[in-house]
């Protein structure tokens, strides 16, 4: 399983930001390819959340979470 972390910052307040996971069941076909080129689902993603801004993302195999627990 690939999962893609973003990096998200809020609009309203530049300096919040945090990582999310942004990959769900639907994202199960994410290619290792994909993922590194900047994945259409995380397009689609934060078309869903417009109060944010990516501010970076990687790709992560496996099952740990995104600080690597």
């Amino acid at each position: 399983m690939i999962k893609i972390i973003a990096v998200l910052c809020s609009l309203a307040s530049p300096a919040n930001c945090h990582e999310q996971i942004v990959t769900t069941s639907d994202f199960a076909q994410v290619s290792v390819q994909s993922c590194l080129m900047g994945a259409p689902q995380l397009a689609e993603w934060m078309n869903q959340h417009p109060a944010e801004r990516l501010a970076a993302w990687r790709c992560v195999l496996g099952q740990q979470n995104g600080r690597g627990i």
